[in-house]
């Protein structure tokens, strides 16, 4: 082992460690470690059913084991005596295929073998809610424009603030925070990484916000549309391909169209192709698609897209290159999980360059405005029965992730979808009762 975490815990004074993972539908789970049983967990992994967790698996499943990442360790910024480790999962001597980290590190090993290095960023978008979450937690939030408002901003300095703390100690490198475009709103951003240590981070981010939000009695929240009349929760995934080493960017061509390189828009193809199908990832809870097809919001506009198109520096797109050498994918949610969000897009954008796709013409219109004039361009899902039908249906995800993953997380998705149908809504009391 190169990293001895029994050393560490020592070292810097460690009494916990959780050791936690991801299941398919996003839900960190855990299990709180004493510093004397380290050594033990880090040879061996932590111990959990399966099958009570969102992976599917039944009662009679052996034992699953977290095994930490080293590398990925964080002492908790708000109690340090406490560490957390992202685990892989293992069973019967053998790599869990269908655990989500795990996943992103197969897509990952498959670029390498092509010589590429996937590095992202993301953007995660939430509100500070009030506890039984009815209500944003600031009555005084109130402009009908309110991105960017510094006064609604510093109302929140205490939590803002603590969090950016949190991730400069981390060493992140935070470099802005800001009132977001709904009531109630925000955004932290913090530098890129590869691709499995920002997943690891966004993990981590969710878990602290939460926290540090309930330590101010407040509560955050990063559901798609918790607020039918506000802008919705997105999660822009910033994304770039670099040689095998990290110092070259692949993507970067200052003679290619907008900067971008030949492989650049090969995989930007991939991601238009795939997209569709992408959205079971991406987009992956019902309350999603009340954002992605969402009407006008009280700001004048959704800031997320429903139609299947690419542009320059233009927000109305699904995709977005803001300068060169890279681009930025609006389409991912607050709920998305963060491995399977960048597994889903290597995967497409590796099927793109494999099969040179070409992502078609770049529009420069105003998609809000005008976007019922294109002719052509795919519309995103309506529902999440849909998204999940077309994954269902992808050769190319299931080539990539394989079948008895795709099986399993359409089989716990149409699952979810007959819970939903099982509930009567307000909605239809109101407008059937007396059809």
């Amino acid at each position: 082992m190169s990293t001895d975490l029994e050393k560490i815990a020592k070292s810097r004074k460690i009494k916990y460690f959780l050791i936690s993972f991801v299941d398919m539908f996003g839900v960190l789970r855990a299990k709180l470690v004493p510093a004397r049983a380290i050594g033990m967990m880090q040879r061996d992994g932590a111990a959990f059913a399966g099958f009570a967790t969102w992976l599917d698996m039944t009662p009679a499943h052996p034992d699953m084991f977290a095994k930490p990442d080293p590398d990925s360790l964080i002492v908790l910024p708000w109690k340090p005596e406490v560490a957390w480790l992202a685990a892989d999962l293992w069973m019967d001597g053998k790599e869990v295929e269908a655990s989500p980290r795990v996943l992103l590190k197969r897509q990952l090993e498959r670029a390498a073998k092509l010589g590429y290095r996937m590095k992202t960023g993301v953007e995660c978008e939430y509100f500070l809610i009030n506890p039984d979450g009815t209500a944003i937690s600031d009555a005084r939030d109130v402009q009908p424009k309110p991105c960017y408002d510094q006064t609604a901003l510093m109302r929140r300095y205490d939590v803002i603030s603590e969090i950016c703390d949190a991730m400069n100690l981390l060493g992140w490198c935070p470099y802005q925070n800001d009132h977001e475009d709904a009531n109630g709103q925000f955004e932290m951003n913090w530098d890129y990484d590869d691709a499995l240590r920002t997943a690891d981070k966004h993990a981590f981010f969710k878990y602290m916000t939460r926290t540090i939000a309930e330590m101010h009695g407040l509560r955050a929240t990063f559901m798609p549309k918790p607020f039918l009349g506000l802008t919705g929760n997105g999660c822009h995934a910033h994304v770039s391909v670099w040689d095998s080493a990290g110092k070259k960017n692949l993507f970067l061509d200052a003679k290619g169209e907008l900067g971008l390189s030949k492989l650049a828009y090969s995989f930007l193809g991939g991601i238009i192709h795939n997209a569709e199908s992408l959205c079971a990832f991406f987009n992956p809870t019902i309350n999603s698609f009340k954002r992605i097809n969402a009407p006008v919001t009280a700001s004048g506009a959704t800031w997320s897209p429903n139609t299947i198109t690419y542009s320059g520096n233009n927000r109305t797109h699904m995709i977005r290159i803001p300068e060169a050498g890279r681009f930025e994918l609006r389409l991912m949610d607050g709920a998305v999980n963060p491995y399977l969000g960048q597994a889903g897009v290597l995967a497409a954008g590796l099927d793109g360059v494999k099969n040179k796709r070409d992502p078609g013409k770049r529009l420069d219109i105003d998609m809000y405005a005008l976007g019922h004039t294109v002719k052509g361009a795919k519309k995103l899902p309506l529902n999440m029965l849909d998204s999940v039908r077309f994954a269902d249906q992808s050769k190319v995800l299931r080539d990539a992730f394989g079948n008895a993953f795709m099986d399993s997380y359409v089989k716990l998705k149409m699952r979810e979808w007959a819970s939903f149908n099982s509930a009567l809504t307000p909605w239809e009391r109101d407008n059937t009762l007396d059809c």
